[in-house]
């Protein structure tokens, strides 16, 4: 993966962390939405690349843009081929509220290495550097939990699990709490709790639970660039769902994948924050037209965790957002 595309893809979630951010907190969730995708496309418009959309904002029936099969990038004849998964605004809900944790993010991988599947749910699994390879999907969680606690050398009650706020996970929050481990709640935005797993001061020990196929896949992107570790294993909401997955050519239903099977070879994960987060720091507006950004750039090959602060003077370079 040519790191000098690294600063490229940078801009493009700049620019939808900034258009987007404009809705904090006004309770729109689908204009949040819409202006991240809107500025995302047309960034996407300026970057030297062959781009396909395999992880987007629904399938082509479903999403007026960057749908999953779209084409993004210039496309020279010269131009690198990529597969690109991505989410505009990675917590919708969060902005709009206000809350913890909004961001805009993007994964890129070699053409053909991220998982080819229908917008549907994933169960899954994350775990940092130290229990790579030590949990799976076949334990139970309290398997998992026990494991954890003897790999990390830290009494279960001391073991933090991350879980999304939903009725489906009510006897998955039930059976953690009958390990005596401690769990965390959120209400929306599971790539960045998975992503927090991997960093020791978090606090965040384990990831589990069920929640959107394509932030699985941007999850165990960004996970591999951490020597993290993440399983995920699709869960179908109806038969049509089952169709298109067999028509993009997953055959066993059932599979459980690991994190290289969801972003195979060299892959690059970059963020910027929308609302103050636990690893990145929100959009802040400020006087005179302008507005600081905070991003993070990663990349498998190099193990390279680089963060991007940047000073946007609106003056000398309009956007144009959405009103």
């Amino acid at each position: 993966m040519d790191r000098n595309l690294a600063l490229e893809f940078v801009r493009i979630t700049e620019y939808a962390a900034l258009s987007c951010a404009r809705y904090t907190g006004r309770g729109d969730n689908e204009a949040a939405d819409q202006a991240a995708v809107d500025a995302m496309r047309r960034a996407f418009d300026t970057v030297d690349v062959a781009g396909r959309v395999v992880i987007g904002e629904g399938e082509r029936d479903e999403a007026p843009m960057l749908f999953i099969g779209e084409k993004v990038g210039k496309w020279n004849s010269d131009s690198p081929k990529v597969d690109i998964a991505l989410d505009p605004l990675e917590g919708t809900n969060i902005c709009a509220t206000g809350g913890v944790g909004a961001t805009s993010v993007i994964a890129v991988a070699e053409d053909g290495q991220f998982l080819h599947a229908p917008d549907t749910y994933m169960e899954k699994i994350a775990v940092g550097p130290q229990a790579r390879g030590k949990v799976s999907l076949e334990n139970s969680v309290e398997e998992n939990i026990h494991i954890l606690s003897e790999v990390l050398s830290k009494p279960v009650s001391d073991i933090t699990v991350i879980v999304l706020s939903r009725p489906r996970h009510e006897k998955l929050i039930t059976d953690i709490r009958k390990t005596g481990a401690r769990i965390h709640l959120i209400d929306d935005g599971d790539v960045s709790a998975g992503i927090a797993t991997c960093f020791e001061d978090t606090g965040i020990d384990l990831l589990v639970g069920t929640g959107g196929a394509p932030e699985g896949v941007i999850t165990a992107a960004a996970v591999k660039c951490m020597d993290g570790d993440f399983q995920g294993r699709l869960k179908f909401r109806n038969e049509e769902e089952k169709q298109r997955a067999k028509q993009m050519g997953v055959l066993d239903l059932d599979k459980i994948y690991t994190r290289d099977e969801l972003a195979g070879g060299s892959v690059m994960f970059v963020a910027t924050g929308v609302t103050d987060g636990p690893f990145l720091k929100g959009v802040k507006t400020l006087s005179g037209n302008r507005a600081l950004t905070h991003s993070v750039v990663m990349r498998s090959s190099s193990g390279t965790i680089r963060y991007v602060e940047a000073e946007h003077n609106f003056h000398k370079k309009p956007m144009k957002f959405n009103k």
